[in-house]
């Protein structure tokens, strides 16, 4: 069974060392996670993360950081190591994971007839190869774990956004509902999002506000 390694950025002495990427956005509603079909064995035709073995002098920061800008043309966004996984694969190797919250309206996937990428609905995933179930289910907890102390839903979201933006964001995250009173008295609380003085029209409704974050930046409260 796949274990965690944790407290170490990778295991020096095992190998193959590969990086995962669980690339998350919102979209209708929805948590997705981005996946990869595989064009060549072993699981050929299965869905995976998008990820692979550490090319020569290359660190798993650094190749995470190329898998994303690979599968998405952005880079500037929240990106996090989570942990380093063992034995995945069945053979041995290390998989250093990471995952990072990417705005949908930002994304643009690669397009190839080879392993393409495409967006899947976290509640319902297909089987997926090399037990990335497992990272996914893990990366999963972290960021809902992450919402309640700190800010890094500003990389789902737009530099402009409605409350009620947010709140589905928050909402599709937890896969809950949350109470719109509540929520927004919190939001302003924290003191993590500001009005712009702004208004933009939401459907039949009067125009609503819009805020931004105070910092698009990670921030610990």
């Amino acid at each position: 069974m796949a274990t965690l390694l944790s407290g170490y950025p990778y295991a020096p002495g095992l190998r193959p060392v590969a990086a995962l990427v669980v690339i998350f956005t919102v979209d209708g509603g929805k948590l997705q996670v981005l996946l990869v079909r595989r064009s060549a064995p072993p699981y050929e035709g299965w869905w995976s993360l998008p990820g692979g073995l550490l090319a020569p002098a290359e660190g798993p920061d650094e190749a995470a950081v190329r898998k994303l800008e690979e599968e998405t043309g952005v880079t500037d966004v929240y990106l996090e190591q989570l942990f380093t996984f063992h034995d995945l694969d069945g053979r041995g190797g290390v998989a250093v994971t990471y995952f990072a919250l990417v705005d949908i309206g930002r994304a643009h996937l690669a397009q190839r007839n080879e392993w393409p990428p495409s967006w899947f609905a976290v509640e319902n995933l297909p089987p997926l190869a090399f037990r990335n179930e497992m990272v996914v289910e893990y990366a999963l907890r972290r960021l809902r774990a992450k919402l309640s102390y700190s800010n890094v839903v500003y990389s789902l979201l737009p530099p402009h956004f409605t409350m009620s933006q947010l709140q589905r964001v928050y909402e599709a995250i937890l896969g809950r509902r949350l109470d719109k009173r509540n929520f927004r008295r919190r939001m302003l609380a924290l003191g993590l999002v500001v009005p712009t003085g702004r208004r933009a029209a939401e459907g039949r409704h009067r125009p609503a506000q819009l805020y931004a974050f105070r910092e698009r930046r990670p921030i610990i409260f």
